[in-house]
């Protein structure tokens, strides 16, 4: 039986990170059992690593070895040229290579919790072919999606 995948930005990595509870930990917990297909790109990993090492060092340690045993697939960063043809896909440039790299890994769901970037512009979905969306929508389409 083939697992839902999902892709998780930084904002929702990181969510899942800090905290014990809550719907990004949750999809790091059924990653761990193998229960979905968890994918990252090596931009996720680089920002939750910058931004907890900025603001909770002494976790850092922690939060590596969370992601290790979360079994999370980490891709390599989409090429610039991959880039350049969807530009226009997402107003926050800072965020294509996100998008890029959910649309190129295949997966059924972008999970964020940047709404003001992903969500709130409806066409970043359309454009995409991507369902994107917060840990709590990205728990009801496995829901919804398992056999």
């Amino acid at each position: 039986m083939q697992l839902l995948k999902l892709f998780m930005d930084s904002s929702a990595l990181m969510a899942g990170v800090l905290s014990a509870e809550g719907g990004s930990r949750a999809l790091l917990l059924l990653s761990e059992n193998q229960k979905i297909d968890l994918i990252v790109s090596e931009q996720v990993i680089a920002e939750v690593e910058r931004n907890i090492a900025r603001k909770v060092p002494k976790i850092l340690p922690f939060s590596r070895s969370l992601i290790l045993q979360s079994k999370i697939t980490i891709l390599f960063d989409p090429k610039p040229e991959a880039l350049k043809d969807r530009a226009d896909w997402i107003s926050h440039t800072a965020d294509l290579p996100i998008l890029i790299s959910a649309v190129d890994a295949g997966v059924g769901f972008l999970v964020t919790l940047n709404t003001k970037h992903f969500i709130d512009d409806p066409q970043v979905a359309r454009r995409s072919g991507l369902r994107i969306g917060i840990p709590g929508d990205a728990l009801a389409w496995i829901r919804d999606n398992l056999v």
